[in-house]
């Protein structure tokens, strides 16, 4: 019997133990872990930065509440600020991807409210996904997601990934703001093309709209720059979104606008009781320190991981750094049972897309075990 929900499909593996790319099992078994708990251990499983900032910061103080000034939050914000293209922007700390979005769409709706506008509508793209709760679930463009959990929050329209058209069709005079991934990840890793970016930039800065990047997934070094969105000089984000991969390992989300719209977030308009705690913000600091290190061997094991993955010649391979998929055209879901059993875990999304979303420190001869296995497996 269990006492757990059942809202989870899950592998049938338990998993006791995790030292750098690799887990352990129950019985004793060791894997090559090529998902990193969907991102979110990007410096592999209990990396000595981490352990050591845990350790340390466990017996000094592990939380206060935000009513008071908090020195680790502006150590880390500093550091994540320092990164954004608005060096006098402002970070908001929470404790999730859906909080961080949740957070960057209540800061646009109160910036034009601030400014005496009535804007209030979001523009996002099929196949997105931006989180769980209410607004970010209202953003997430896959119905699958909605069902059951209707009526979502008014106000949000979806246009197609890479269609300039589709987007202007749906921009009116209350167009607040239009949200994106540069790369959807639970979408299947669909890529932006430059050009729709270009376009998409170009008209919110004509229509006066907000641009939030939803760099969730796609942020703090797992494409090979720090945020996914500076693959492309001449994008501006309004606000970007972030979590997973932050914390290594622990819960911490963030939400990070330029200056000018980060005004509009006064004391008592939102806040989080766990958000940004010494804890979280002391590990996440040396997380960010770490990742800073290791952008250049994300981008050479993703180049050599993308290019071996098309080697297998089995599907359409997308994505950028060490966020990579593979199309294979049919249902998934064996194959990552398949892999599971000779001791590689990967990842179904998106119904067909094999997704590799490994630790940041993968070498290339863990990549070369995967294409092994795959080989076998397709």
């Amino acid at each position: 019997m269990s006492y757990l929900m059942n809202n989870y499909s899950r592998l049938p593996v338990k998993f006791v133990k995790g030292r750098g790319v690799y887990l352990y099992d129950d019985k004793g078994n060791e894997y090559i872990d090529f998902i990193s708990g969907i991102g979110v251990v990007s410096l592999g499983h209990c990396h000595e930065v981490v352990v050591n900032a845990l350790k340390k910061q466990s017996e000094e103080l592990i939380h206060i509440s935000n009513l008071f000034e908090n020195p680790w939050q502006e150590e880390l914000a500093q550091k994540l600020v320092k990164e954004f293209w608005d060096k006098n922007a402002k970070a908001f700390f929470c404790n999730s991807g859906t909080e961080s979005v949740e957070a960057g769409l209540k800061l646009a709706r109160k910036y034009w409210r601030d400014k005496g506008k009535n804007k209030y509508k979001f523009i996002a793209f099929e196949n997105s996904f931006h989180g769980r709760t209410y607004g970010s679930l209202s953003a997430t463009g896959q119905p699958k997601f909605h069902k059951g959990f209707e009526p979502l929050v008014p106000g949000f329209s979806y246009a197609k990934l890479n269609d300039i058209d589709s987007v202007y069709k749906l921009v009116d005079e209350e167009t607040a703001g239009i949200i994106i991934e540069v790369i959807q990840g639970e979408g299947g890793v669909n890529e932006t093309e430059e050009k729709f970016l270009e376009d998409l930039q170009n008209l919110c800065s004509e229509k006066e709209i907000l641009l939030i990047i939803d760099e969730v997934q796609t942020g703090i070094g797992r494409t090979g720059k720090f945020y996914a969105y500076q693959h492309f000089k001449f994008l501006r984000p309004d606000i970007i979104t972030l979590a997973k991969g932050l914390g290594g390992g622990v819960p911490i989300g963030c939400t990070i606008a330029r200056s000018e719209v980060a005004q509009s977030f006064t004391p008592g308009s939102h806040g989080s009781t766990f958000g940004g705690n010494p804890l979280v913000c002391k590990v996440a600091s040396s997380v960010v320190d770490k990742v800073k290190d290791l952008l250049p061997h994300v981008s050479e094991v993703g180049n050599y991981f993308k290019e071996r993955l098309k080697e297998l010649s089995k599907g359409k391979v997308k994505g950028k750094g060490l966020m990579l998929g593979l199309d294979i055209g049919r249902d998934c879901k064996e194959v990552v049972l398949k892999t599971l059993e000779r001791k590689v875990v990967i990842n179904c999304t998106a119904g067909s897309v094999l997704r590799f979303l490994p630790p940041l420190i993968i070498e290339k001869r863990h990549v070369d075990r995967l294409i092994e296995v795959l080989k076998e497996v397709l």
